[in-house]
């Protein structure tokens, strides 16, 4: 299976504001053309992108992005995220105050765009309860006229591969009982 760069966009605007690499380095490390890295550094597009930390998300290590930097030729290359390393997961996970505020937004997000997903799985993505899932879900929530739908990924309430593994959960589900469905109609 060959790994692929989680969010390239995001991952470009990072290392554009946080490094010194060339635009050509960014540009062959995200899969993207030269051209929209000088775009998104000009601030022409992706202006609202929230930039995502490669090191962070173990894309990359600290030792290759510091090589690159210092080498303006190196091409960097994804850490090898190997699968026989278990992840830590906490049941309950702290939200900052200042991200508490963007529920809602990825919440109606999440609706939107997943429809597949049971208030459940939002519940846990998310760190919510179901009352709120339901008052967004029916427009009764008290801040219903302000909600803007933002992804809860770059809003940092869930990781990319927490939302990508609920999808696939909630897709499978929806098989099944449409196959049961199909094998009990006549």
């Amino acid at each position: 299976m060959s790994q692929e760069l989680l969010m390239p966009r995001a991952t470009a605007v990072w290392l554009i504001d946080n490094t010194i690499l060339t635009f050509s380095q960014i540009a062959e490390f995200c899969g993207m053309h030269e051209l929209e890295i000088q775009n998104i550094a000009d601030g022409e597009i992706e202006k609202d992108l929230i930039g995502q930390n490669p090191v962070q998300t173990g894309q990359i290590t600290k030792e290759e992005l510091d090589r690159c930097q210092a080498d303006p030729s190196a091409t960097m290359q994804l850490a090898d995220r190997g699968e026989d390393t278990p992840r830590k997961t906490s049941r309950t996970r702290y939200t900052p105050i200042s991200k508490r505020r963007n529920k809602p937004d990825a919440i109606a997000y999440l609706i939107k765009n997943y429809p597949q997903l049971s208030a459940r799985q939002i519940e846990r993505l998310i760190g919510t309860t179901r009352k709120t899932i339901e008052r967004i879900r029916e427009g009764t929530h008290r801040n219903s006229s302000m909600i803007e739908m933002k992804d809860p990924v770059l809003a940092g309430l869930c990781t990319a591969a927490e939302l990508n593994e609920a999808i696939e959960k909630a897709d499978a589900k929806q098989a099944r009982e449409k196959a049961m469905a199909d094998q009990g109609a006549p």
